[in-house]
Order: C-alpha cells, then sequence, then structure tokens
C-alpha cells in the first residue's frame, strides 16, 4: 500500500518565506501573505471511472491501486491505464486513470490530444459532461464504450473556504492567473472550485503549460 503523502515541498516552502520575510522585516509579498501556499500544476490527459467501469475493463473485484498521492488530499494517480479508441480508429494508449473511483465515467484531454484523435470536445467543468462525445475504452478484460464524457477541462483553482474568504471569490466565480518568464502570460477564465478539504492550487492542461512554459520556479499569480 502506498504511504501517505508528506507535506508538499510547496507548503514548507510557503511556510519559510513568511518567515524570512518576518525576520528580515520586509513586507510579506501579498500572495504569500494568504493562508495556504499556490501551487500550479499540469494536469495531463486522463480519465475518471466508476467502481463498475473498473470492474469492466479489469476484471470482476478488481480495484484501483495508488501509484503516486496527487496534490490535492485522497487523489491519486493509478497504476492502471487503459486504451482510448477515438474516430476513425485512432488510438491512445496508457491513458492514465486517476483515483479514487467517482460516479461517473470522464476522459479529460487537451486540445492538441483532441486534434490528433479526430475529435470536437467543449470546455466543461469537471461532471459536466451532457452532450460531450462519447469514445471507446479498452483494458486488459474488456472494452467499454461511453455515450458521453469527453471533455477538455476548464481551467480552474481549487480553494478552501479560508482561501475563498481571503482573495474575496465564490464557487463558481473566474479569477484571472498571472504567470511570468519569457513567455509570460494571464490565464482570465480560472474556474473557481471551493470545498473544505481542497488545497490551493490550479490546474491547467499540456497545452496551456506549454504555451506559457510553466516550471517549477516560474512566478505565478493569482488575482480577482
Amino acid at each position: 500500500m502506498l504511504a501517505s503523502p508528506t507535506p508538499h515541498r510547496a507548503e514548507i516552502e510557503h511556510r519559510v518565506r513568511r518567515i524570512l520575510y518576518e525576520r528580515l522585516g520586509r513586507p510579506v509579498p501579498t500572495q504569500a501573505l494568504g493562508p495556504n501556499p499556490l501551487v500550479v500544476n499540469v494536469s495531463a490527459r486522463h480519465c475518471h471511472l466508476t467502481p463498475a467501469a473498473v470492474e469492466t475493463l479489469f476484471g470482476p473485484g478488481r480495484t484501483l491501486t495508488p501509484m503516486k498521492w496527487l496534490y490535492q488530499k485522497g487523489q491519486y494517480a493509478a497504476e492502471e491505464s487503459v486504451t482510448l479508441i477515438g474516430p476513425r480508429s485512432r488510438i491512445i494508449s496508457n491513458l492514465r486513470i486517476l483515483g479514487p473511483c467517482r460516479d461517473l465515467n470522464q476522459v479529460e484531454l487537451a486540445l492538441t490530444d483532441a486534434i490528433a484523435l479526430g475529435f470536437e470536445i467543449p470546455v466543461r467543468q469537471s461532471g459536466t459532461i451532457k452532450g460531450t462525445p462519447g469514445c471507446m475504452l479498452m483494458g486488459p478484460a474488456g472494452f467499454l464504450e461511453l455515450s458521453e464524457g469527453v471533455i477538455r477541462a476548464a481551467p480552474h483553482v481549487h480553494m478552501s473556504p479560508d482561501d475563498a474568504a481571503f482573495y474575496g471569490v465564490k464557487p463558481g466565480d473566474f479569477m484571472r492567473l498571472r504567470v511570468g518568464g519569457a513567455c509570460g502570460i494571464t490565464f482570465e477564465r480560472m474556474l473557481v472550485r471551493v470545498h473544505e478539504d481542497f488545497k490551493l492550487e490550479i490546474h491547467i492542461d499540456t497545452d496551456e503549460g506549454n504555451a506559457c512554459v510553466l516550471r517549477p520556479d516560474s512566478t505565478v499569480e493569482l488575482l480577482k
């Protein structure tokens, strides 16, 4: 069994940075004043599955096996992956499954992925899949045909109620993300998602991450 995740590097750096500014008697940057550190992560293509879908693809009684813990509490990349079969039989192999299981099946792709597969997919909030394209998934034990569920996930920010209060926003609002560097970009529509278990984290897809050349040392700022 995979051990529980240790504190993320960003959380440790956030605490150390505040202490250093205070000891030096210097003003603490606004971004460091918040209750939690801001983390921006690139979310590669993946899927979410129901327990029934996992059994269809991997066999009766099979469950997901955690391989790597993600930043959000209880979320992980599973050891299991599937093959996605799109229009005109174009495929993506080794599509990672994220756990734990959900109550609907959903595939999240970047626009580049969708073009390569021959899909026309809408930008949607996770879980809002009505009217979206479907696909075929293949696992070692069988096939699963989805009538809907293939989306490009809307860029979004996870935050706790304390973070939401600090930034003065509520669920469903939009914020801006400013990324510095040689290819600096400001993303104008970061959907706000709030839950008591959320850590402050922004998710952008691989196309968006590549466009701004996001790196671990990139300067990032979340703006109302």
